[in-house]
């Protein structure tokens, strides 16, 4: 008989699906990408992108969260190569975000979760 450790939930806030273009900027870098979300909670989103981004990496974001551009300043968590693909999945975590945004984000979630 085989036992699976249950993996413990690490995160403090609600997570929506959320499938929306989002465009990111790696600080220092003069260009932006773009790349389409997978879910966002007020802690951080989980994108899909084309490029590889490195663990601790600080990404200056704009989401478009119902007509309104928020711009929080995050860093990657984690990323990793998705299966049979050339795109990567990246784990974001918010770390500088104005409160007035956080709190729109925050009741667009809670609206979506009912």
């Amino acid at each position: 008989m085989v036992f699976l450790a249950r993996q413990k939930e690490n995160r403090c806030f609600p997570r929506i699906g959320f499938h929306s273009k989002i465009q990111y900027q790696l600080r220092g870098k003069p260009d932006f990408s773009s790349a389409l979300t997978n879910d966002i909670s007020c802690g951080g989103l989980r994108f899909t992108g084309d490029r590889f981004v490195p663990r601790s990496t600080a990404v200056m974001l704009e989401i478009n969260v119902l007509n309104r551009v928020l711009r929080p300043i995050g860093k990657v968590a984690w990323s990793r190569p998705l299966a049979h693909s050339n795109r990567n999945q990246t784990g974001i975590e918010f770390v500088e975000f104005d409160l007035l945004e956080r709190r729109y984000l925050k009741d667009f979630i809670n609206m979506q979760l009912g």
